[in-house]
């Protein structure tokens, strides 16, 4: 289903209603309105300071258009939601090829499931893929990870469990090389709370990349589950300390998922969403559009 439809039901449904009763109470815009709609927002998952943020850029819209009728503040929030969750090109994949995916995110967030997603879109437009298992630590990980392959038709390199997930990486590129792979997208281990370890983990995979695959295009995408709320946001800002993030993955933004994450994470980490999963289906991946994301929450 596509994300407009979902949001439709879902979390932006619900905004979108709840704005929507508040306007139809006020035809003019006055103080309370605004107030109102302030706390609209707070209490959707957005969070306070891009909430602020947001009323501030409304009212500056509102004096700067004249504006004094409440039927335009849906369209003139939905510009302002747009602005802030728009991030240009960043907001895409890197384009350039070969291509090196570093996933990073907390064990039962979607990582492996979104690699799985990520590489099977990949591959049906043209692309070749390859997976390489470096979350060695989780037990069967590995596996979890090559099954995967198997059913998107992809090889994928993994080493026993315990190993050194550097040493994996280092194979992955030998084999991705030799093979002339497109791209070569990596499964890390997600053990936040040990954020000095994971730091030290990516740091000695990031040499390993700079060293042996220096041609090679670079992204490093954060997995998020959009389910989680306020608790995802934590989780960018601890991991946005351990790495360098260029992009997010958010998953589980279906009919139930609490998107005002994205916007949040779009605004105060300056992080472009790159993918949005939308459920549980291979297929069901949609390359993020802000146009299309803000026009969803009131069907504009």
């Amino acid at each position: 289903m596509a994300i407009i439809e979902q949001q439709k039901k879902g979390f932006f449904g619900r905004l979108s209603e709840k704005i929507g009763d508040a306007l139809s109470m006020r035809p003019t815009i006055d103080e309370e309105l605004m107030d109102e709609l302030e706390e609209i927002l707070i209490t959707s998952d957005i969070g306070m300071d891009t909430t602020v943020k947001i009323m501030d850029e409304l009212r500056t819209y509102i004096k700067d258009y004249g504006i004094t009728s409440s039927d335009r503040i849906k369209s003139a929030l939905t510009e302002i939601i747009a602005g802030l969750v728009d991030k240009g090109e960043r907001n895409q994949l890197i384009p350039d090829l070969p291509l090196v995916i570093l996933m990073i995110g907390i064990n039962g967030g979607g990582k492996t499931t979104s690699i799985a997603k990520i590489g099977y879109k990949l591959r049906s437009e043209g692309y070749s893929v390859m997976l390489a298992a470096a979350d060695t630590f989780r037990a069967a990980a590995g596996e979890q990870l090559e099954i995967w392959g198997q059913r998107i038709g992809v090889n994928t390199i993994k080493h026993q469990e315990g190993a050194d997930p550097s040493a994996v990486i280092f194979d992955a590129i030998q084999s991705a090389k030799a093979k002339d792979i497109d791209v070569l997208i990596c499964d890390t281990a997600g053990r936040l709370q040990t954020k000095k370890n994971l730091m030290t983990e990516l740091e000695k995979m990031n040499k390993v990349i700079s060293r042996e695959y220096p041609e090679a295009a670079r992204e490093t995408l954060l997995v998020l589950d959009a389910t989680t709320g306020k608790n995802a946001i934590s989780q960018a800002k601890e991991f946005n300390e351990a790495a360098e993030i260029t992009g997010v993955m958010l998953t589980k933004l279906d009919g139930t998922a609490r998107g005002g994450i994205a916007i949040t994470i779009s605004d105060e980490f300056d992080m472009p969403i790159k993918y949005i999963g939308t459920g549980e289906k291979i297929e069901d991946l949609e390359e993020f559009d802000p146009q299309k994301f803000a026009g969803g929450i009131f069907n504009e």
